[in-house]
């Protein structure tokens, strides 16, 4: 196993330092005037030396897993994402160019007239260099502002059978915190109290309050406890609730870990649901919150039992359901006998980079999570996925932005 590791490690090596070569070689022969090149290299090399601290502070700062982040660490990471997805789609470009260059030179060993001049080459190279800068300021925005521009999400779903009572009823979904990520304390205030600005009868959280370790949210307990609801607050966990991705003592460590992050959502006034229900009241009628606990692909824990947590629902009742993985819908709830009138998830954090425009999204996440982000719907059954509030991993935000989601119950 160790060798194997070693041997990946040393072809992701080899292929990156190719990467940086032809990076490198685009770069001074496109560009013939010293100054143009000199801040074109400068440029580079600093990439260069924040690559080599970026390693250094992976090292020093996350030998035990991504927790409590703090703004210098997430500066550097967001910096090395940036450089490096700026010289992907630069070397995209140059291979494009190169190729049709070579494809010229064959054609032109049997022409007298050769189908592209150095001259054409060198301009279409120059404008790559320009067109990288698209890719980089998208980037830059994403670590400095994009991570905190907190967006609102707002749909109406009409259902035939919801209680009367329940017309108009306002939900507020957030998902995916990720506490530990954070490190600006007023930006996520600003957060939270779009939050409250909106309010809703209920406030949903379906997962992920924190990277690793239940003292990750302990600075945020305060606002969170401030946001308010006349149905109340609830909650389920995600996968990283669980504290499966860091190194413990023991197995009660772990589970202490996990028994005082419940404690912080109490502290919190969320009231966990954890394969269970509620049944929400308005009048002489009812609607049912259920939360699982999570539930996704291997190797993601599979703790949800939608058995136990629906145990007292009857057949004519209307149901929403919290389950952290959208992946669950289709491969249990769907199926389940209970009709499960609308899911909301999380999870995905629509890979916190991607494409949304009126008419089209994308995001390389959606070749893992088919559902990844929005609406979903098959037959009378709904699913949404939240965007996520928080970030993890890539401490930005490019065209994915941060999400609240407010959904509006009607009758049809």
């Amino acid at each position: 196993m160790a060798s194997s590791r070693l041997f990946t490690f040393i072809v992701v090596l080899v292929v990156y330092a190719l990467l940086e070569l032809y990076v490198f070689s685009g770069i001074r022969h496109t560009f013939k005037n010293p100054t143009g090149q000199k801040v074109l290299l400068g440029l580079y090399y600093f990439s260069l030396i924040v690559f080599v601290i970026g390693i250094i502070t992976l090292f020093t700062n996350f030998s035990n897993g991504y927790s409590q982040a703090t703004w210098w660490p997430n500066l550097i990471i967001g910096l090395n994402v940036t450089f490096f997805f700026t010289k992907l789609f630069f070397v995209v470009l140059l291979l494009v160019i190169d190729v049709e260059s070579l494809i010229s030179f064959i054609i032109s060993k049997f022409s007298n007239d050769p189908l592209s001049s150095p001259q054409r080459r060198k301009v279409l190279k120059q404008l790559g260099v320009f067109a990288a800068a698209i890719p980089f300021s998208a980037y830059l925005y994403g670590v400095f502002r994009g991570r905190y521009d907190y967006r609102i999400h707002r749909l109406t779903l009409k259902f035939p059978d919801l209680p009367a009572t329940f017309d108009g009823f306002r939900i507020a979904q957030i998902s995916d915190v990720h506490s530990g990520s954070f490190d600006n304390y007023n930006a996520v205030k600003g957060g939270i109290d779009k939050i409250q600005q909106q309010n809703p009868d209920l406030i949903l959280f379906t997962g992920d309050m924190i990277n690793n370790l239940a003292e990750e949210v302990e600075p945020y307990i305060s606002l969170f406890a401030g946001l308010k609801a006349p149905q109340g607050k609830f909650a389920v966990l995600g996968n990283h609730d669980y504290g499966e991705y860091v190194s413990w003592e023991s197995a009660a460590a772990k589970d202490q870990n996990l028994e005082k992050l419940k404690g912080h959502h109490k502290q919190m006034g969320f009231h966990l649901l954890n394969n269970a229900q509620v049944a929400l009241q308005k009048g002489e009628e009812t609607i049912k919150l259920v939360g699982v606990e999570n539930w996704g692909k291997k190797p993601f824990p599979q703790k949800g039992d939608l058995k136990k947590a629906f145990a007292e629902s009857k057949a004519d009742d209307f149901s929403i359901l919290m389950s952290h993985d959208p992946s669950h819908w289709d491969l249990q709830v769907l199926d389940f006998p209970q009709k499960v009138h609308l899911t909301l998830s999380g999870h995905t954090h629509g890979m916190q980079m991607g494409v949304e425009i009126p008419g089209f999204k994308w995001s390389p996440v959606k070749y893992r999570y088919p559902r990844w982000a929005g609406l979903y719907q098959k037959a009378e059954q709904y699913l949404y996925v939240n965007r996520g509030f928080g970030y993890i991993g890539f401490p930005g935000r490019v065209g994915i932005w941060p999400e609240i989601t407010i959904i509006e119950l009607k009758k049809a």
